[in-house]
């Protein structure tokens, strides 16, 4: 299955719940295991109109230096330290992500997982399809180049990032694959304030880089009528990655700045609506339109008698509804005519009253 290229491709939207490694807490608070957790939040995802899910794969011992500082909001999640945070949450291995992987396909939603190390890059590499690099590894030249080199379609997220640094990561995928690339809109602020989501970067983002694809990796806290991502869509992200929970108000890591399945599932049908209404880029008129485009146009009618033979002048015509007669923007070729047929006052005139 590979839902997000297909539908990308196809220029139809993709939403991706970034399940990151939220499943932990869910895990705690529901009193099951994290596999039990991870399963449900899929399936949650499927049922909410999902498209994809993604998880986080790292050790916290080759992802953080033991005095890595935060970089989110300490309010939210007080871990002051991300080796500290990332070690609560490094638990699983292959055989648990190939586990939810083969659960993924038998709910026909894709999986995918970030790789954060080269061993987590090597065997998740059998389990999706595409590879999704961080905004936090956009300058890891080495391991962008290592994951380039699976010959798989990437999604790269370009947080805090300038337009330099963007070129040099796309060059370094382009030396060693020709696959599609998402590039990612996103900003690196956990959560990102409305006022900083940036959205017409997107725009630049589209006009720059023609020859990818553009989505928005959304770390704004879930508004009440989807605006941001609806907005997101609506200037070019195609595929929109978003942090997703059951529960928003479980405090620590991802779960304050996440959508729910209710959040989810108002996106979708958002952006369902807002698909529908766009409709058509081809400038011509709808079947739809057609009886009213008989009907509420005019059509050339005379505007007294008119006798067999007569030669029609300007001052016997007029216009009016319907427009099933000879079009007003006809005219030129009605006056001068003489008429094949006696006419009568009101009528609506067809080419064959008058000579050709």
């Amino acid at each position: 299955m590979n839902t997000i290229l297909e539908r990308a491709i196809e220029g139809k939207f993709v939403l991706i719940a970034e399940i990151g490694v939220n499943y932990y807490d869910i895990a705690k608070k529901m009193q099951i295991s994290a596999m039990e957790a991870a399963k449900l939040m899929v399936k949650e995802a499927k049922e909410a109109g999902i498209h994809a899910v993604k998880f986080q794969t790292y050790k916290a011992e080759t992802l953080a230096a033991k005095e890595s500082p935060s970089y989110w909001d300490t309010n939210e999640e007080a871990t002051t330290s991300q080796f500290e945070l990332f070690k609560k949450f490094d638990s699983f291995t292959y055989e648990n992500y190939k586990e939810l992987a083969q659960y993924c396909e038998s709910l026909e939603i894709e999986f995918l997982s970030t790789a954060f190390d080269i061993e987590s890059a090597d065997y998740l590499y059998d389990l999706m399809n595409v590879y999704k690099i961080s905004s936090s590894d956009l300058n890891n030249l080495p391991f962008v180049e290592y994951q380039a080199k699976k010959g798989k379609p990437i999604l790269l997220s370009v947080g805090a990032s300038n337009v330099e640094e963007i070129d040099k990561t796309i060059a370094t995928i382009r030396e060693h694959n020709d696959q599609p690339i998402i590039l990612m809109h996103c900003v690196l602020e956990y959560p990102t304030p409305y006022s900083h989501a940036n959205l017409n970067k997107i725009v630049s983002l589209k006009n720059r880089y023609p020859d990818v694809i553009i989505g928005y990796s959304d770390h704004t806290k879930p508004d009440a009528d989807a605006d941001i991502v609806k907005t997101a869509y609506n200037l070019g992200a195609i595929v929109v990655e978003k942090h997703f929970t059951l529960d928003k108000t479980l405090p620590g890591n991802d779960h304050y700045h996440a959508m729910d399945p209710a959040d989810a599932q108002k996106i979708v049908e958002g952006i369902n609506f807002i698909q529908e209404i766009r409709g058509s880029y081809e400038i011509n008129y709808l079947e739809t339109e057609l009886t009213s485009r008989q009907n509420a146009r005019r059509s050339l009618v005379a505007a007294c008698s008119i006798k067999k033979g007569q030669v029609i002048t300007n001052d016997m015509l007029t216009f009016k509804r319907p427009g099933t007669g000879i079009s007003p923007a006809d005219i030129k070729n009605v006056i001068g005519k003489a008429a094949l047929v006696d006419i009568s006052e009101d009528s609506i005139l067809q080419f064959d009253m008058i000579e050709g």
